[in-house]
């Protein structure tokens, strides 16, 4: 019985049955009235992708590079989106091997994505796709090719622009800036550029997320964050609203393998129409300055500072000088305003002020001693970076045990080798670790000028102002740190 089963089971497995084609079920369209919303939203994307593309360029750059002999780097280490190193250049040349001419120029390729600014030719990108290149060539959508040169860059905030040379053709599609502040995280947006190569490639996705200034990319930063997916080669490519406008310049990914991983940043475009009319001239942007160091306000310093919440920036130094200073901010005031608007981070509070004009007016709300004033600065002109400062060994002292600090004097000497000029305060000799101190992030080399709204200059002064500090439990400090000020609050327990 068994093998007539198995016998049985082989027949049906083997045996074709003929089934008469009239009894065939066939799966016809499903009724426009449940597919209508969906190819309603694809006839939105394509017309989208279809009035954008046309403005959307390829940008190929061109450097030659020593490979033997000399000790080699890769010619676009700028670029965060890497392009690839092509053997045959997209333009017909083809380059040699690193290893045909040991001793000669051999000419690396990089690719990027741009857009039509106008019809005089002008292309926005990114400053890492054109920097520190030899030739820069451009290809239009319809396969027009034309060489481009750099008109001037923003290395601030990664953003170039460069023009088509000479005659230029009179039919030139551009696109239109929109505005990126309208923007809402869940937003569609598209992304177009040429990933890998490959050119006129479109995307699509929401926005994941604004004002994402603590990326470490570029000095100025405000990013948008989107999960359309961005690639090498995207680089300087538009990201598109569902208006196609363009909202933001695709220029950088946060991923450990070298390409999409679902996090993609972009230029927002009020932050490049700003800087347009002077790029486009060939001049340089000139930014605002006010002469602050500034932190972020958490809740410790909220209450130290007798805040009914935690907004603000909290002003830790002032550039003697500076209009900070004219204008009378001091140590320990909380900006909570700038020109009506709420202040919520350092970040955006610097991007503002960097976007203003030297010579403007900047009306600052700012509490002082938990009581709110207003105090009008003239905005100066933003020069070089600020000057580190460099820790210096120190003499033994007695340890601040309790807290869990070793300290020193601040004498001459030392404040000379920490380019602290005539700056008075006690040394971080070194700090206990798991102590109050190290908690709250106090670090070896770190000068305390201020405890709980005191200055001090000498350890006596230090232990005097932490002994009483005790009693609550708790001390606000105030350091300077590589040539930077900083508050922090000690907590006992």
């Amino acid at each position: 019985m068994h093998a007539l089963l198995l016998l049985l089971g082989a027949w049906l497995v083997t045996t074709r049955v003929a089934v008469p084609i009239g009894q065939v079920q066939k799966a016809g369209p499903l009724p426009g009235a449940v597919t209508a919303p969906a190819e309603q939203l694809g006839n939105a994307f394509a017309a989208v992708a279809t009035h954008v593309k046309p403005a959307v360029v390829s940008v190929y750059s061109e450097k030659l590079a020593r490979m033997r002999g000399q000790e080699q780097s890769w010619p676009f280490d700028g670029d965060f989106l890497r392009p690839s190193l092509q053997r045959r250049s997209p333009f017909g040349r083809q380059a040699p091997s690193p290893f045909d001419a040991p001793d000669e120029g051999v000419p690396m390729h990089g690719m990027g994505s741009g857009m039509i600014l106008d019809e005089e030719g002008h292309i926005l990108t990114n400053n890492h796709v054109v920097n520190d290149v030899d030739e820069i060539h451009v290809r239009l959508a319809d396969g027009r090719q034309f060489e481009a040169e750099i008109v001037s860059t923003d290395v601030g905030t990664d953003v170039a622009v460069i023009r088509i040379r000479g005659s230029v053709p009179k039919d030139l599609p551009t696109v239109s800036l929109g505005d990126s502040d309208q923007l809402r995280v869940g937003d569609m947006v598209m992304a177009v550029g040429a990933p890998f190569g490959l050119t006129q490639t479109v995307t699509l996705g929401i926005i994941s997320a604004t004002g994402r200034s603590d990326v470490g990319i570029s000095d100025f930063e405000d990013f948008l964050q989107t999960d359309a997916a961005i690639n090498p080669g995207n680089s300087g490519g538009p990201l598109v609203n569902m208006r196609g406008e363009v909202v933001g310049m695709n220029s950088a990914i946060a991923t450990s393998v070298g390409q999409y991983s679902g996090v993609g940043f972009a230029i927002p475009a009020n932050m490049i129409h700003a800087m347009l009319p002077t790029l486009a001239k060939g001049a340089s942007v000139t930014r605002g300055m006010l002469g602050v160091i500034l932190q972020d306000v958490d809740a410790d310093l909220a209450k130290e500072f007798q805040l009914p919440e935690s907004k603000g920036v909290l002003v830790a130094d002032v550039n003697r000088g500076s209009p900070a200073d004219t204008a009378g901010l001091k140590v320990g005031d909380v900006i909570v305003r700038l020109d009506d608007k709420p202040v919520t981070d350092r970040h955006e509070f610097r991007n503002r002020i960097v976007g203003m004009s030297p010579g403007a007016k900047a009306r600052l709300d700012v509490i002082r001693n938990g009581k709110a004033q207003t105090l009008t600065a003239e905005i100066g002109k933003l020069g070089g970076a600020a000057k580190q400062a460099v820790p210096a060994a120190a003499p033994p002292a007695d340890p601040q045990d309790h807290w869990g600090l070793t300290v020193a004097t601040l004498t001459p000497d030392i404040a000379r080798q920490l380019d602290l000029d005539d700056e008075k305060g006690v040394f971080v000799e070194s700090v206990r670790p798991g102590s109050a101190a190290s908690r709250a992030g106090v670090q070896t080399g770190d000068v305390i000028v201020e405890a709980d709204h005191r200055q001090v200059k000498t350890v006596g002064e230090l232990s005097d102002v932490l002994s009483k500090s005790r009693e609550r439990n708790r001390a606000l400090l105030l350091l300077k740190r590589r040539g930077a000020s900083l508050f922090v609050v000690v907590q006992d327990g």
